[in-house]
């Protein structure tokens, strides 16, 4: 019986647009909020990582929060 060889291939990374994610991390903290704080924290250490996913949900956090978590 002979072995079966499978051709493999792997599809060339997808290239995102110039900017995409400076777009996706626009985010301001509230001046002297914890919880904006510490997501900003988090999206940097995300960004050094390179899991920009990551950081892209604290961006959202931080949007989200300082644009109406704050009285």
């Amino acid at each position: 019986m002979a072995a079966t060889r499978h051709k493999t291939t792997q599809e060339p990374p997808v290239e995102l647009p110039v900017g995409l994610h400076a777009w996706l991390l626009d985010c301001v903290p509230a001046p002297d909020c914890k919880v904006c704080t510490a997501n900003w924290r988090q999206l940097n250490a995300a960004k050094q990582k390179g899991d920009i996913t990551q950081a892209a949900r604290h961006a959202t956090e931080i949007r989200d929060h300082s644009g109406g978590g704050h009285p």
